[in-house]
């Protein structure tokens, strides 16, 4: 395979060309296929950050499938897993007349388990079971019996954060292997056998990152047989990765153990009073614990911590140890009962290395909810230990995404990921922003700690969203400021009459974007969610509204891990990672407007600090070339010019 074949298929006379309507060559696109066949061809590591406009997916599919290696395709979400395996890559595949076995893998929390799905007649109610909870149980009973895949994806209708999922989906911890009486029918281990023996594997970064650590939830390792891995969104892997260096112990998870053991029991049988007072002494550890932290702060130190608080997580250890002796008691032989058994002890287990946890290598803190607390321990650095184990596997490693690098320098990123060596390519946008972008600056807006802030934010992009006629993000760095924002819009005279208005968390994202897009008009409210991944063409948005520039909360446990292990090795956190961090999400916000050659809008930034701080020169730099303005009247100019007739007021409108 060579650079040359792959600016061929990607041509003006390639095989793309002729099967995909509106496909336009793109030489940036070529020059991205080019190096990704280098890198496979050497097993070699490259990040690669592509423009928006680029045609990344294509620049990367192509040179993978021609290079005849066994891959793992790794993409941020499992919507953007589906567009890959369902969409992208038989498109490619298909062009090239390539036979490609592809598999879509996702994490065994998707996948339907027969055994659990039998279970839930026996475990009573689920923590946050509704009666629709029931009515979708009745629905994933029938889908049961037809689904191949297994992955509940297919079932119509099912929200990804309702409780019926964990009734009916194994976890590493109660999962029983090859003692499971489904084992033969089971849909993970079908999806892993064919992921096995596929050439594309397609996968999100949790499901990756939880392999490579070691830390899977399944019968055997995805990585061996891969000869590269890509990463898309790459931007987000440094993030995730910190999550399986780590670890956590939830109240929670005693409570699902004490239902599941007590329906073992009755399926076996087994059941009786002194072993039902055995495991509720165990959730009443639980509970004894979570009243001396329930109705404070969120999150709370380790050093903060009640000394009581510490002293009944000893109790929830002994409670744990004394359920898992009565289980083995009851049936030693039993395979249900035997893993409930080794969970209550590796929960146990667990607890106690959180106790013990050296103090100077990582961050220990609870969250609170109303019903539960989650224990973490966040070590201060993972990137040494990522980038060994990438280095380990002897595979070529593509990470690529739109916001990789800081004015050509990928330091930042590649410092994080623990691969300073790995070769770099940026490739700018081809769409024209000095054209089709303006950057509005406004002036005199009070510093964004004042408690008006988001009023004054309001007051000076009203009058945009009236030139625009809706078509609007407004992006926010809290979910207290958008609150605030919601909350003001709604109460003000005739706006909701006249723009639809859209706040993330009312809806799911999707069925939000989707009402964005069909309206025309709409103005959508949205935080971290929105800032990136978030693909919206045409004339449904002309004007996004960033209102702070987008440093990390200060009082998150695992920013403060970071920066702790910044400054035990002498360096600088802010200008080491919170100003790089903000410029890359800054330039992810900006993103989203100009997705396509056709769209034309204005992007408002409204944090004073971008003129008044001398870190904002690093901004600036860094986004787009766009226009920039400090003129309102020259903002809402060129938004309606852009507008379409439909989506501006009619004369004489409120």
């Amino acid at each position: 395979m060579s650079g040359e074949r792959c600016a061929e298929v990607l041509g003006v006379r390639g095989p793309l060309a002729r099967v995909v309507a509106g496909f336009e060559p793109r030489r940036e696109q070529q020059r991205m296929a080019a190096r990704v066949a280098e890198a496979l061809g050497a097993r070699s590591l490259l990040a690669v950050e592509a423009g928006t406009g680029i045609g990344k997916t294509f620049a990367y599919l192509v040179p993978a499938l021609l290079s005849g290696r066994q891959v793992v395709l790794s993409t941020g979400t499992r919507t953007l897993q589906d567009q890959l395996f369902h969409r992208d890559l038989p498109v490619v595949a298909g062009a090239l007349g390539r036979p490609v076995r592809i598999a879509l893998l996702k994490g065994r929390a998707n996948y339907l388990c027969r055994h659990r799905l039998d279970l839930t007649g026996r475990q009573g109610e689920l923590p946050g079971f509704t009666r629709g909870g029931g009515r979708a149980l009745a629905r994933i009973r029938r889908w049961a019996g037809s689904t191949r895949s297994g992955d509940l994806a297919e079932v119509a209708g099912l929200r990804d954060d309702d409780p019926v999922r964990e009734a009916v989906t194994s976890t590493r911890d109660n999962c029983l292997g090859g003692d499971c009486p489904e084992f033969g029918r089971c849909h993970l281990v079908l999806a892993r056998r064919e992921a096995q023996a596929a050439d594309i594997v397609v996968v999100n970064h949790h499901l990756l990152l939880a392999d490579l650590a070691m830390k899977e939830e399944g019968f055997g390792e995805l990585l061996p047989g891969a000869e590269a891995v890509v990463l898309d969104e790459a931007h987000q892997v440094p993030e995730i990765a910190a999550q399986f260096f780590g670890s956590s112990f939830a109240g929670r998870q005693v409570a699902v153990l004490v239902r599941d053991a007590v329906a073992e029991l009755q399926r076996a049988g087994l059941f009786t009073e002194p072993l039902r007072a055995q495991l509720a002494a165990a959730e009443a550890a639980v509970g004894a614990a979570l009243g001396m932290v329930s109705g404070r702060d969120e999150r709370i130190e380790w050093s903060d911590l009640p000394a009581a608080f510490q002293r009944s997580l000893t109790s929830i250890g002994a409670a744990l140890a004394a359920a898992a002796a009565a289980l083995e008691a009851a049936d030693p032989e039993h395979a249900g009962l035997r893993q409930c058994r080794r969970r209550a002890l590796a929960l146990g287990e667990k607890l106690q290395n959180l106790l013990d946890a050296d103090p100077d290598s990582g961050i220990r803190w609870v969250e609170v909810t109303r019903q539960s607390f989650l224990l973490s321990y966040t070590p201060f650095e993972v990137a040494d230990r990522l980038g060994e184990l990438m280095r380990g596997r002897g595979c070529a490693w593509i990470f690529t995404s739109a916001t990789l690098a800081i004015n050509g320098d990928f330091s930042h990123f590649l410092a994080r990921l623990g691969v300073p060596e790995a070769d770099t390519l940026a490739i700018g946008s081809p769409f024209d922003f000095g054209r089709q972008a303006l950057l509005y600056l406004p002036q005199d807006l009070p510093d964004p700690a004042s408690p008006r802030y988001t009023e004054a934010v309001l007051a000076t992009v009203l009058p945009l969203v009236e030139a625009a006629g809706g078509r609007a993000f407004l992006l926010f760095t809290s979910h207290r400021a958008l609150r605030e924002a919601a909350a003001a819009l709604e109460s003000r005279p005739g706006f909701v009459a006249r723009y639809p208005l859209l706040v993330q968390g009312r809806e799911p994202r999707e069925a939000l974007l989707a009402r964005f897009r069909e309206s025309g008009n709409a103005v959508l409210l949205g935080s971290a969610s929105f800032w990136e991944g978030v693909d919206v063409r045409g004339d449904a948005l002309a004007l996004v509204v960033i209102d702070r520039l987008p440093f990390a909360a200060p009082d998150d446990p695992l920013l403060k891990a970071r920066l702790e292990g910044i400054r035990r090795r002498g360096g600088n956190p802010f200008a080491e990672f919170q100003l790089p961090q903000a410029v890359l999400a800054l330039k992810q916000g900006f993103g989203r407007l100009i997705r396509d050659p056709d769209d034309r809008g204005v992007v408002v930034i409204c944090d004073p600090r971008l003129q008044t701080r001398g870190y904002g020169r690093s901004f600036l730099a860094a986004l787009p070339p766009a226009r920039r303005t400090t003129s309102a009247a020259e903002a809402a100019a060129f938004l309606r010019r852009t507008a379409p007739a439909a989506a501006l007021p009619a004369a004489g409108a409120p």
